[in-house]
C-alpha cells in the first residue's frame, strides 16, 4: 500500500506528499480525470518531486477533493516503465556555455574541479520529470549523483534567461529572467517557450536532455520568447468602445481573475493582486468578476473615454478627478465620450482598480488576459497612447451596502494565516507569530519579503534540501536566511524553500496593498467547521 500524507495549503490547497516521482505522476494522472467535475472545481494540479498539489476554484469543496485524493492513493499502482516508452523519448541536445557565477562554488561544495562538474554535468543525459516554476522550466532529473548541491542561501532577485542551474539533485534551465536560488553553471541561448509554438515548452515530460559544452561565448541576456499581446495589434479595432490612455503612472496593468488549468506547466493564476477590490470595481460597474480592469500601482492613469460608459475605482483611495472636477472613489461614475479621468498618488496602499463598463476586451492568452509579470503572459504594461477596446456595456445591477467598500491603509497590518505544509519544519508557527515584520522595499506582484528576527528550523532539519513542490499565492516560504517571502498573484508555482504557512485569500489581498516599511504581524486563522 502507498505510504502518503496530505498536508493543508491555505484554504484551496492540498498538498500530497508520495514516496517519489513515479507514484506523484500515477496519482497525478488519476486526479486529473476529475478536473471536469463541477462539484469538486478542481483548478490546478502540479506534480512535483515527491509531492503534488491539488488546488480548488473554492475552498468550500477542499473537503470533497481531500476525500477524493486519499480514495484514489489507496488504489494507486505505478506502472513499470517499459523499453518501448524509454526508445521513443525524444533525445534533446542543448549547448551550454559553462561560464556561469556559481561553477567554482559548485566544484568547492561537490568536491570535483571545474572541469569535473562540466564532465559530469554533460557525460549523463537527464529526463524530464516535470514543469513549473515558470512557463517552459522544467526540472531535470537522473542525472549524475555527484551533482546533488544545495540552492543558494539567499535567493538572486534576477536570473537571466537561458541561465542552466542545479538544485538539489536537479538541473534545470530558465526560460525567462526571473527571481531564483539555483546554482548557475552557465547559460544557453536555446528557447526554452514560445507561445506560437506547439507545444509551447520545448522540453515535455519524458523526454531526454543531454548537454555538451558549447565552449566560451560573450554573454548576451535574451529576453525569451515573447508570451505578451501586443497593444497596438488592438488600436486597429472599433474605436468607438474604447479607452485612450493619456497618462501612466509607475506601473499600469490590464488584470482580470486570472487563468487557470497551466501550473503543471509553469503558468500561474497571476489575476488582480488585491482580488476583492478589482471584484468590487468590477460588481459597481455592472461586469462579471472576471472582467479585465486597469491595476494602476501608485496612481498617475489618466483615460480618455470614446463612448459612453460607467467607470467605478476600489483599492487604494488615489485622488480622483473627472474633466479636472474631484470625484467619488468607490462611486459609480457616468462619463459621456471624451470626457477625461484622472488618478493622483494614494496617501496609503498600491494599487488602485479601474473598471469600466464592458471590461477591457483586450485579446486573451491562454485563457485569461490577464498580465504575467513573471511569466511574462499577457499584454504586459500599458504604454501611453493605447487605445483599449471595451465590451458591450452590461445593465446595472442595485448595489447595496453587503458589501462595503475597504480601503488600505498604513496601520499595522495584522494578517491571518494558517500552518503551512512544513510548519514542522520550524516547530510550528510560533516564531512566526511572535515577531514583528516589515515589508522591505523588494516587493512586487510576485512576492513581498518581509524584514525581522530571521526564523530558525527545528531540530532536524537544519540545513536539509526541500525538493521543489507546488506553492499557492499566500504562501510564506522561508529561504535559509530564514527572512520570509510572501508570495503574490504572480509567483512561480514550484519553490523549493520550506513554507511555513499560507496567508488567507483575504489577507493576501490585504498584503497586496502594503507598502515598504510598512509592519505586519500574523495570528492563526480560526478553524471553521
Amino acid at each position: 500500500m502507498t505510504t502518503y500524507r496530505v498536508l493543508a495549503c491555505g484554504e484551496r490547497a492540498l498538498l500530497v506528499e508520495l514516496g517519489d516521482l513515479d507514484e506523484v505522476l500515477a496519482l497525478d494522472a488519476k486526479v486529473r480525470t476529475h478536473v471536469f467535475d463541477s462539484d469538486l472545481q478542481i483548478e490546478d494540479v502540479v506534480p512535483a518531486a515527491q509531492t503534488l498539489l491539488v488546488a480548488t476554484r473554492s475552498p468550500k469543496t477542499l473537503a470533497a477533493v481531500r476525500h477524493l485524493v486519499e480514495r484514489l492513493v489507496t488504489t494507486l499502482s505505478v506502472p513499470a516503465p517499459s523499453d518501448t516508452a524509454a526508445t521513443a523519448a525524444p533525445m534533446i541536445d542543448i549547448g551550454v556555455h559553462y561560464d556561469g557565477p556559481d561553477l567554482e562554488e559548485v566544484a568547492r561544495l561537490v568536491g570535483l574541479s571545474s572541469a569535473e562538474v562540466i564532465a559530469a554535468h554533460t557525460g549523463t543525459p537527464w529526463r524530464v520529470g516535470f514543469g513549473g516554476f515558470a512557463p517552459g522550466f522544467a526540472y531535470l532529473v537522473d542525472g549524475d549523483p555527484r551533482l546533488d548541491v544545495p540552492r543558494r542561501d539567499i535567493p538572486r532577485t534576477s536570473v537571466p534567461a537561458g541561465a542552466v542551474g542545479l538544485a538539489g539533485s536537479f538541473s534545470g534551465i530558465y526560460p525567462r529572467s526571473s527571481p531564483g536560488g539555483w546554482q548557475i553553471l552557465g547559460h544557453t541561448t536555446e528557447s526554452l517557450w514560445d507561445i506560437n509554438r506547439t507545444p509551447p515548452a520545448l522540453l515535455q515530460p519524458g523526454a531526454t536532455v543531454r548537454f555538451f559544452d558549447a565552449g566560451p561565448a560573450i554573454r548576451i541576456e535574451r529576453p525569451g520568447a515573447t508570451t505578451e499581446a501586443d497593444l497596438a495589434e488592438v488600436d486597429e479595432l472599433d474605436p468607438e468602445r474604447s479607452v485612450t490612455v493619456l497618462a501612466i503612472g509607475a506601473l499600469t496593468l490590464i488584470e482580470d481573475s486570472g487563468r487557470s488549468g497551466w501550473k503543471h506547466v509553469g503558468v500561474g493564476r497571476a489575476g488582480a493582486a488585491d482580488r476583492a477590490s478589482a471584484a468590487m470595481a468590477n460588481r459597481l460597474v455592472g461586469n462579471e468578476p472576471e472582467a479585465a480592469l486597469f491595476e494602476v500601482v501608485m496612481g498617475g492613469l489618466k483615460l480618455r473615454l470614446n463612448a459612453p460608459s460607467v467607470v467605478a475605482t476600489t483599492g487604494a483611495l488615489a485622488p480622483l478627478t473627472v474633466n479636472g472636477k474631484v470625484a467619488a472613489h468607490g462611486q459609480r461614475l457616468y462619463l459621456s465620450p471624451g470626457d477625461e479621468l484622472a488618478l493622483g498618488t494614494p496617501l496609503a496602499g498600491l494599487r488602485t482598480y479601474v473598471a469600466i463598463s464592458g471590461g477591457l476586451t483586450v485579446p486573451p492568452i491562454l485563457g485569461s488576459r490577464s498580465a504575467d509579470t513573471l511569466a511574462k503572459i499577457g499584454t504586459g504594461e500599458v504604454t501611453v497612447g493605447a487605445c483599449l477596446p471595451l465590451g458591450p456595456a452590461p445593465p446595472l445591477p442595485e448595489v447595496r451596502g453587503d458589501h462595503p467598500i475597504v480601503t488600505p491603509s498604513s496601520a499595522e497590518l495584522t494578517l491571518e494565516v494558517i500552518p503551512g505544509p512544513r510548519a514542522d519544519w520550524f516547530g510550528g508557527t510560533e516564531q512566526l507569530l511572535a515577531s514583528t515584520w516589515h515589508v522591505s522595499a523588494q516587493c512586487d506582484r510576485i512576492g513581498v519579503r518581509l524584514e525581522g528576527l530571521p526564523l530558525s528550523r527545528a531540530q532536524g532539519f537544519e540545513g536539509v534540501e526541500l525538493p521543489s513542490e507546488g506553492v499557492m499565492r499566500g504562501s510564506i516560504q522561508v529561504p535559509p536566511s530564514g527572512q520570509p517571502v510572501v508570495f503574490g498573484s504572480d509567483h512561480p508555482v514550484t519553490g523549493g524553500y520550506p513554507v511555513i504557512g499560507v496567508l488567507t485569500e483575504t489577507a493576501s489581498d490585504r498584503l497586496a496593498q502594503a507598502r515598504p516599511g510598512q509592519v505586519v504581524r500574523f495570528v492563526l486563522k480560526r478553524r471553521t467547521p
